[in-house]
Parts: structure tokens; sequence; C-alpha cells
């Protein structure tokens, strides 16, 4: 039986750049299985303690030792970490000396920098790229399009909608979203309302025991969940991308962050052919 190993991201600020890369680092052990325990706003030495107080006693309670990833910034709030009772790696102090070395200059310990370079006229952009996929899900409105760097269409419960909100909160790209029914199915052509938009298109598909498998959740033993109904969805959607020239990409097996990347490089690509 494999036993569950505890993991600790500590960091200053909201934890997510030491979450994204500790788990890059855990995807690479197949068949490790552990609990994921993030520690944000370390950024005082009483919380540095106290995070050592949990983090030890995780350590005396389990089977396994847990490990620690830090990206605190000041030195001094690292040290106290480092003496807790698990497996310390310390994310920043492996980058920081070298960047500096070849930069030719400190860096430096402000707490809390890790988005510095994020200016306030990107999060503006990011904020209004969320409230514009926001306003567009699923084809709640398809005014403003013309506004849109991105329509994602597909059937219901492809990843549409996730795709949209990461692709807005990480990247900054207006995202819309418009699920093709069963009548545009039927039709076997894009909705006319999407014509005029067609090189801002992208298609996605998703195997048919996958799809029925996520609607299965959110609506059991439905039509719209049946098995068959998927399939008969996912050829004709298969069908209508063909009719109209555009290459789907395959969620099935794909995270939200993956397909996200898998656009945003398809829509580098495009800028460059135009």
């Amino acid at each position: 039986m494999t036993q569950t190993r505890t993991v600790f991201y500590i960091s200053d600020g909201t934890g997510l750049t030491v979450e994204g890369l500790g788990h890059s680092l855990l995807a690479q052990f197949e068949g490790l299985e552990y609990n994921s325990v993030t520690l944000p706003f370390v950024n005082s030495a009483a919380h540095a303690r106290e995070a050592v107080q949990q983090i030890n006693a995780e350590a005396r309670s389990a089977a396994l030792q847990p490990l620690v990833f830090c990206t605190l910034v000041d030195p001094q709030l690292r040290a106290v970490v480092r003496e807790s009772e698990a497996a310390f790696f310390d994310l920043y102090d492996a980058f920081l000396g070298p960047v500096a070395e070849t930069l030719g200059m400190p860096a430096s310990v402000s707490v809390g920098r890790a988005h510095g370079m994020d200016s306030h006229t990107r999060y503006g952009m990011r904020m209004d790229a969320v409230n514009f996929a926001l306003s567009t899900d699923d084809g709640s409105t398809t005014h403003g399009y013309e506004h849109a760097d991105v329509i994602i269409i597909g059937v219901s419960r492809s990843g549409k909608t996730p795709t949209c909100l990461y692709l807005a909160l990480q990247y900054g790209v207006r995202a819309a979203n418009y699920p093709l029914t069963e009548e545009d199915l039927e039709d076997l052509q894009l909705p006319a309302l999407l014509r005029p938009y067609r090189n801002r298109l992208y298609a996605l598909i998703i195997d048919p025991d996958r799809l029925h498998e996520i609607r299965s959740e959110r609506r059991p033993d439905s039509r719209y969940a049946s098995l068959k109904q998927c399939r008969y969805e996912l050829r004709q959607v298969a069908a209508l991308y063909r009719h109209e020239g555009l290459h789907p990409l395959d969620t099935t097996h794909m995270s939200v962050e993956e397909i996200a990347s898998t656009i945003v490089h398809e829509v580098a690509s495009r800028k460059r052919t135009r």
C-alpha cells in the first residue's frame, strides 16, 4: 500500500509560485501520493516559527518525513524554517545566487516581490480579461466578440469555461467561449454569428467516455450525460470541424494549464504568419 507524504509550500506571498514549482517537480515521480499544505504570507519571524511548529507536528505524527518547498526571500526567515524536521528545498536560494552573479548586482530581499515586475497596467489588463470571460461565458452574450483575442468553441463540458478564465487570469487574454448546440451540430456548420471571427476560433474536442464521465458528475442519469448522447455530439462536432477546416485540440488528457498554454502558443504562431 502506497503511503501518503505531506508536502508544505511556504511563501512570503500568495504561495502560487512555490506551488507551481513544487507541483512541477513532484509530477516527475510516478505513483507518488501526497497531501499539499500551503502556508502563504509567512513574512515575519513569528509566522516562520508557527510554520515550523506545524511542520514538526506533522513530522512527528506521520510515517514519512514531510517535504518543504520554500520561496521565502528573507534569508533569516529561511533559516528559521530550514531548522524544521522536514526535507527542506529552498527554491529561491538555488537560483538567486547564480542570477545575481550573472547580472552583477545583488538581489533585493524585499518580501512579496515575486510579482514585482507585474505592473498596474498588466494587472488591470488581466482583470479586464477576467470580466470579459465571465460576461461572454457559454455564449451568454455575443456582443463584444470583435474585442476577443480568442473564441473557444466546442460541445458542453469540453473545457471551454475554465480555459477562458485561466487564459484571462494568467495571460491577460480576452477569451470568449461559445457552446455548439444540437442545432449547430445537425446543420454541420458554424453559427452565422461566429463566421466574422473565424480567425479567432479555437476548437476543442474530447473523448466520448471522458465527456460522459464529466457530464454524469453534473447531471447523473440524464439524456445530456448519456454515453449515447456524448458519442452523437462528438461525432457530429468532429464532422463540423472537418467541414469547416478547423483543427481541434483534444482536451481528453490535458489539464486546463496545458490547454491554455497550447492556445497561447497557437495565438502567437497565427500572429507571426499574418
